[in-house]
């Protein structure tokens, strides 16, 4: 136990100051913060354009509307509307001397109402939103001079609601599970691959044989193992630090209410969430081990992962399918498979679908397909540690995995 832990202390060093690993970490911190403050940098690009809060004066100079304009709440839609008689150059000067954000002339030519939006943003549109409280009022207006009462004018201008139902409850919010899932598989393509990748490189510096007699082989794999997975969890965990932080500094109060209220998880939820990264990470994790261990240059490690990170991409839309349609045999399948448990169960258990069994199952699966790969890996890696230059086929792999 204390060479696996000293395995792990020296790869964890070792990772952390690689550049790659310093400079990946900066650069997906400034994009998280900069994905936060999104929101800002659109405001300040389209200052001036309709937003929550933007005054809009309405001039109906030609009173098409006979007097009725007031009867639209434009606090509903976020608008505080401003009705008057204006000459498009009013409108010009109160929208240049920021009374107002856009202004709005109705026009009739013939049978045709014509909506003239004034703003200083060539590239704003009318809010629809607006458009169709305006269209809606002087279809009301028409009805009403037919004699029609109010509830016959309803029955003819009924608003149509679509409501999508499954058959089956989901609870859950499907952006936080998708987020799950591509952390688990940012964790398994970045930090799981560099197992194979640091077990390949000190075949070819001759540092394996220096690590053979102080250790054994069953402690450099899985001290590795752990030591590249405790980096990945810090970086992770800056990574979750920048977030919420950025969160604080940029989102404003609304936002950043309704983004906690939307990614609320139950305490045993999250408990499972995070057994089955941690599981799914290591089962990965192995795989990568035993490609390494079955080359022996650096040019060779791509061509040698390219199997698993193929198994790690049909885990990860698996998953994908289970969000989109969370009842059915190939879900069923999903979560049981080792490949796709880690990313599919988790969503499963979010929404709410999966039993205990079903959870003991995957978990069970899971741990069992661990065990084994291990097994293998290490079995492979012990007797192909001083193999340099020999391409091995799957013949070789077979051979020394039977060998004692």
């Amino acid at each position: 136990m204390r060479d696996i832990v000293t395995v792990s202390k020296f790869t964890l060093k070792e990772m952390i100051k690689r550049k790659v690993f310093i400079i990946t970490t900066i650069i997906i911190m400034a994009l998280i913060v900069l994905g936060f403050n999104l929101p800002n940098i659109i405001n300040i690009f389209s200052k001036g354009s309709i937003s929550e809060g933007s005054k809009i004066l309405i001039a109906d100079n030609e009173n098409i509307f006979e007097g009725k304009l007031k009867e639209i709440d434009g606090k509903e839609m976020g608008y505080s509307l401003k009705i008057k008689t204006s000459s498009l150059d009013e409108i010009k000067k109160d929208i240049e001397s920021h009374k107002v954000n856009a202004g709005i002339i109705v026009e009739r030519e013939n049978n045709e109402i014509t909506f003239r939006y004034i703003v200083n943003d060539t590239m704003a549109m009318m809010p629809e939103d607006l458009g169709e409280q305006l269209e809606k009022l002087y279809t009301n207006i028409q009805i009403e001079k037919l004699g029609l009462s109010e509830t016959e004018i309803k029955q003819i201008t009924p608003t149509f609601d679509v409501q999508v139902e499954q058959t089956e409850t989901i609870k859950g919010n499907t952006l936080v599970i998708t987020l799950l899932s591509i952390l688990l598989f940012y964790a398994i393509y970045f930090c799981a691959y560099q197992v194979s990748s640091s077990i390949t490189t000190e075949k070819t510096s001759k540092i394996m044989e220096t690590l053979v007699t102080s250790t054994s082989p069953r402690t450099i794999v899985i001290g590795k193992t752990i030591g590249i997975g405790l980096g990945g969890l810090i970086q992770i965990l800056i990574l979750i630090l920048t977030a919420v932080v950025s969160a604080k500094l940029f989102l404003s109060k609304a936002m950043l209410d309704l983004v906690l209220t939307s990614t609320q998880v139950s305490p045993l939820n999250l408990t499972l969430m995070i057994i089955f990264f941690i599981l799914g990470y290591y089962l990965f994790a192995f795989i990568y081990a035993l490609s390494g261990s079955t080359v022996s240059k650096p040019e060779d490690i791509q061509a040698a992962a390219t199997p698993v990170t193929l198994l790690t991409i049909a885990g990860f839309y698996l998953s994908e399918m289970v969000i989109n349609k969370p009842v059915g045999s190939l879900t069923n399948f999903a979560t049981i498979c080792p490949i796709s448990s880690p990313f599919a169960m988790p969503a499963r258990v979010m929404m709410g679908l999966s039993s205990p069994s079903e959870i003991i199952l995957s978990l069970a699966v899971l741990i069992v397909s661990i065990i084994v790969v291990a097994h293998v890996a290490i079995k492979i890696y012990s007797n192909a540690i001083l193999n340099y230059g020999t391409k091995m086929t799957i013949k070789d792999l077979v051979k020394m995995y039977k060998a004692k």
